[in-house]
């Protein structure tokens, strides 16, 4: 009987350990495990190269260590150089879809997130030239276009993935549909999906289009609180923050706060300053306490502490630190907050951050990926 037990025990601790392993041997995990903040996860960039642009896929332990999987070619073209934007790639909020721009040949796909890797279910057409950035909000897609004027297009994704354009979503930026582009840097639905922002760094605007029904109205345009509106995030409520890149001047790039809501665009912290040289991409924590730039022209990350009212403090000039010259752009976090991903242009790598409960960062290290990688989503 003893042992009969024993061996019945042995059987019970087997099936649990195969369990265990199944996910890192497929080397993906299901969107409801990534939801676990101790089940590991997967980080996405993609290659932007013009002869054919692939996603890349890194498996994230649970300790934050990256590990290379595959790579998925997205069926469309890369521009073959940098984007100057953020949002290239974004997650669906359940985690089941991902969305890539294919700059280079004007299209947006769509990949299902499954076990066993990426299934590409649609590629179609931006709505515009040279699609940089990418924004979702329940069932409805937004691309931002760079080329030509440039405009935003709305899109309804299917069940299926299937990009179904909106009649009447296509709006210009600021400059109305004519002339050249104002290099717009960020596309966003607000937290409740009721409004788009996008900055435009030509111009040191930022554009608010209101959404009704999925249907994004004419852009009202305002002025940034400082120069080079860049990347951006939402904070609590409608607190939206955007870096200022300042056009590259040594340390002068900044961050700044605005109370943005329906028929609202109001300073609240004006061009709170980073010490660093050309801040652009923006993330905010979990708990939207704290927020982090990446400064392009310094490597290094910042951050600031966000108050309940929008007000934004400088905490720590260099909370980060990537390399010198590895120049620093997208950002993304964890699903469960727990580690912060900055992408290096130059340096073709990903450094990884541990997130403290206080806000703090911690180097874990850095990995290698293929060189012109653009763009940073993790579950």
């Amino acid at each position: 009987m003893k042992t009969f037990e024993y061996a019945k025990h042995l059987g019970t601790r087997f099936i649990l350990a195969v369990a265990l392993l199944l996910p890192l041997i497929a080397g993906f995990t299901t969107p409801a495990a990534a939801d676990d903040n101790n089940s590991p996860g997967a980080v996405y960039t993609i290659t932007n190269e013009a002869g054919g642009n692939e996603v890349a896929v890194y498996q994230r332990s649970a300790n934050g260590a990256l590990t290379f999987m595959a790579a998925y070619p997205t069926g469309g073209l890369g521009s073959g150089a940098g984007l100057g934007s953020q949002g290239a790639v974004i997650l669906r909020g359940n985690g089941r879809q991902l969305f890539v721009v294919n700059a280079g040949s004007n299209q947006v796909s769509v990949f299902a997130v499954r076990e066993d890797g990426l299934h590409l279910l649609d590629v179609a057409d931006s709505g515009g030239e040279m699609p940089i950035s990418l924004t979702f909000h329940n069932d409805t897609l937004y691309v931002l276009n760079a080329g030509g004027s440039g405009n935003i297009s709305g899109f309804r994704v299917r069940e299926n993935g299937q990009l179904v354009a909106l009649d009447g979503s296509t709006q210009p930026l600021s400059n109305g549909g004519t002339g050249d582009s104002p290099q717009p840097a960020q596309i966003s639905f607000s937290l409740d999906g009721r409004l788009l922002v996008v900055t435009e760094k030509a111009t040191n605007l930022i554009d608010v289009y209101e959404v009704v029904r999925g249907i994004a109205g004419p852009p009202e345009t305002h002025s940034s609180s400082g120069m080079t509106p860049f990347g951006f995030a939402f904070a609590k409520r409608h607190d939206l923050i955007v870096s200022e890149a300042f056009g590259g001047t040594p340390e002068a790039s900044a961050v700044s706060s605005y109370n943005v809501d329906k028929g609202t665009f109001e300073v609240v912290s004006p061009s709170v300053g980073t010490t660093q040289t050309a801040a652009c991409w923006v993330i905010i924590s979990n708990n939207g306490k704290y927020a982090y730039v990446t400064n392009t022209g310094s490597g290094s990350i910042s951050s600031y502490r966000v108050e309940n009212d929008g007000t934004i403090h400088l905490l720590d000039a260099q909370a980060g630190l990537t390399g010198e010259g590895s120049s620093p752009i997208d950002m993304a976090l964890s699903n469960n907050g727990r580690f912060l991903y900055a992408l290096g242009a130059t340096s073709d790598t990903i450094s990884i951050f541990q997130v403290r409960e206080n806000g703090t960062l911690k180097s874990l290290g850095i990995i290698s990926v293929p060189a012109g990688a653009v763009g940073l989503a993790a579950q």
